[in-house]
């Protein structure tokens, strides 16, 4: 029997989630499997990959086959390498402690490479949001600065309407005055 460390799909339609599953080479992708040993959610950035590293070490070194996205996922989270390392110290080629050791090295600057990562697209997330605040402060701004010149060109408007009114009845009254003067 063949056995392949694969993907199952759930979830609704666009928002997959997938299993990660050891499974029989001729089950169906969503169907029979043997052992559930994660799952991958796509739709995060970065992507969140949950997998349980001993027990996909385990099917590893017992034979089991990843398929290309699950061999990149494992790789991803060091049990590949992990699994070169037992093939050496299982030959003789290197000790056990010094193979913990490189594994103990490769995880932390791992650890520190994904920290760095998130940190990037948090900072990044910061700067677009207080970007966005200062556009939307510099638009209300300039639609206040429109709003109080239209108000300004009114009171003008309004100004220079009833100024000549005005002195269109003060020269009025003078001619009446001079005729009443030329009368008495």
């Amino acid at each position: 029997m063949a056995v392949k460390i694969r993907l199952s799909r759930r979830g609704r339609k666009r928002m997959a989630i997938y299993d990660v599953v050891v499974a029989d080479a001729r089950a169906p992708r969503d169907g029979r499997f043997i052992e559930k040993i994660g799952s991958y959610n796509p739709n995060t950035d970065p992507a969140s990959i949950n997998i349980n590293n001993e027990r996909a070490l385990k099917w590893l070194l017992n034979g089991a086959q990843p398929t290309d996205t699950v061999k990149a996922m494992l790789s991803y989270r060091g049990v590949m390498l992990k699994k070169h390392l037992q093939i050496g110290v299982l030959k003789g080629a290197i000790t056990q402690e010094d193979a913990d050791k490189k594994y103990e090295d490769w995880i932390t600057s791992k650890e520190e490479a994904i920290t760095g990562k998130k940190d990037k697209l948090t900072q990044a997330k910061d700067e677009a949001r207080q970007k966005a605040l200062a556009a939307e402060t510099a638009k209300k701004e300039a639609r206040l600065e429109a709003i109080k010149k239209r108000e300004d060109e009114a009171k003008a408007a309004a100004e220079a309407a009833n100024a000549p009114a005005e002195e269109g009845e003060a020269s009025e009254e003078a001619p009446e005055a001079n005729e009443e003067e030329n009368n008495a």
